[in-house]
């Protein structure tokens, strides 16, 4: 079984890598490797390396930066899965594609599902929806996954972002009316192995959109909360910051945060896989990692 992956070096690349089985003969490639939005340089490597499923963890993730660079975030998050789409029906196989919550504008007060309508507020959030609306078009064989508010023991996100900032500082202003549901890169791609691992087999034919993010829904507050006392448990010498809760309002950003953005589906339990991120195990674990 030959698969290959786009976006290694990013926190889900990584963790896909950490957890591939021995059966996979894995080519693995990073964004200076591959250019995802070039169709040409696409096509190649696809040609050469002749996979069986292709997984697309590459994206244009910088959500406030997108809205002064909308043709790269374009190029990245809809004409590069698009040209793994076209690569993917050519050989008649499955392309694994992410996607993320901000799709989503965030007014809602139940937990999204995949059959909700969309409607995002960002360039971040358009890109990447037109992104799944390319792959739908060209190929039946695409799951994509939406996700939110990763966090891993690689590259920058939230949780690594406020350990270095309760190092440098005594106080800390924190979001408490954003929430969404946090998500360990590495349980996402442990979904994305299992479903590999299926298609391996021959057993699996529900191609289509899935949701997948964490079982327990926070505020950023709340989330920053949670980081502080793993940290503590682990650390008895760490001293916790004051957190002050700020709104939206208190904290502008270029590009406009969801104030709702959970997420829920639980048609993967019904197929024998893994349907949430059990978060808070999760970081426990992530930041054992980040204490060694």
């Amino acid at each position: 079984m030959k698969v290959l992956l786009t976006g290694a070096n990013g926190q889900l690349g990584l963790c896909f890598q950490d957890r591939i089985c021995d059966s996979i003969e894995l080519t693995a490639l990073s964004s200076k490797e591959l250019d995802i939005t070039c169709k040409a340089a696409v096509q190649k490597i696809v040609n050469t390396v002749k996979p069986n499923v292709i997984v697309n963890c590459a994206a244009y993730t910088a959500v406030d930066k997108a809205e002064n660079e909308p043709e790269l975030a374009h190029a990245v998050n809809c004409q590069g899965p698009e040209n793994l789409a076209y690569a993917a029906a050519m050989l008649d196989i499955p392309l694994i594609h992410v996607s993320t919550d901000y799709v989503f504008d965030g007014n809602a007060t139940e937990p999204y599902l995949p059959t909700d309508a969309t409607s995002p507020q960002g360039v971040y959030g358009q890109t990447k929806l037109a992104g799944e609306q390319a792959i739908k078009a060209i190929t039946s064989k695409h799951i994509v996954i939406r996700t939110a508010w990763v966090f891993s023991e690689y590259g920058n996100n939230f949780v690594k972002t406020m350990l270095r900032l309760a190092s440098e500082r005594d106080e800390l202003g924190i979001v408490a009316d954003q929430h969404g549901c946090p998500t360990y890169a590495g349980d996402l791609a442990a979904l994305i192995v299992a479903l590999v691992t299926r298609i391996e087999s021959g057993d699996f034919s529900d191609y289509g959109l899935y949701h997948f993010c964490g079982d327990k829904a926070v505020s950023w507050f709340e989330f920053a909360e949670s980081i502080f006392a793993v940290k503590a448990k682990l650390n008895t010498d760490f001293s916790i910051p004051k957190l002050n809760k700020l709104t939206t309002e208190q904290f502008p950003t270029p590009a406009k945060r969801p104030k709702y953005s959970v997420m829920q589906d639980n048609r993967l339990s019904l197929l024998n896989l893994p349907n949430a991120s059990h978060w808070q195990d999760s970081l426990k674990t992530v930041i054992k990692k980040l204490n060694k």
